[in-house]
């Protein structure tokens, strides 16, 4: 489902309506902890947590238009699924995360390489997401995204 909207806040707006609670709330968590140097924005069309231009003036490097992404959330047809690329490209934070889920919520992890699926809306691990967020810091994200990410130039 794309989102509806384009800023964060018609994006929250209009969340259909049985997922509306679930969503700004985990909206929340995320930004509650977002740490210095991301921002809300669109990203991909959808609800993303950003390095800004201001930032990091290179932006996206597959549309440097866009803003570095790092993190987001979307209603799907089914789920809410939130995407976090430090999970992605930090083997050592995706363990912890693995490692932690469990304590935190009784739904089995359904994830993906950056996503995590959540079915069940009630039981979604809000302070987890939250404690994920602070893990990785701005200046963090860049260095690994251009350590990882950005094409290697040839000598």
């Amino acid at each position: 489902m794309k989102a509806i909207g384009n800023t964060v806040k018609d994006i929250l707006i209009n969340v259909p309506e049985d997922r509306s609670e679930a969503f700004n709330k985990l909206h929340d968590s995320i930004v509650t902890n977002l740490p210095k140097g991301f921002e809300p924005g669109i990203s991909y069309g959808g609800l993303g947590y950003v390095v800004p231009h201001t930032v990091y003036p290179a932006g996206y490097h597959c549309k440097p238009s866009e803003p570095l992404p790092f993190a987001g959330i979307a209603s799907q047809k089914n789920t809410i699924n939130f995407y976090h690329m430090g999970i992605y490209s930090d083997p050592q934070l995706l363990e912890w995360f693995v490692a932690e889920y469990p304590k935190h919520t009784q739904q089995k992890l359904d994830m993906g390489k950056s996503c995590v699926r959540f079915k069940k809306f009630d039981d979604i691990p809000y302070q987890l997401i939250g404690e994920l967020m602070k893990k990785m810091s701005a200046r963090e994200w860049i260095e690994l995204y251009e350590k990882n990410l950005l094409p290697k130039s040839k000598k």
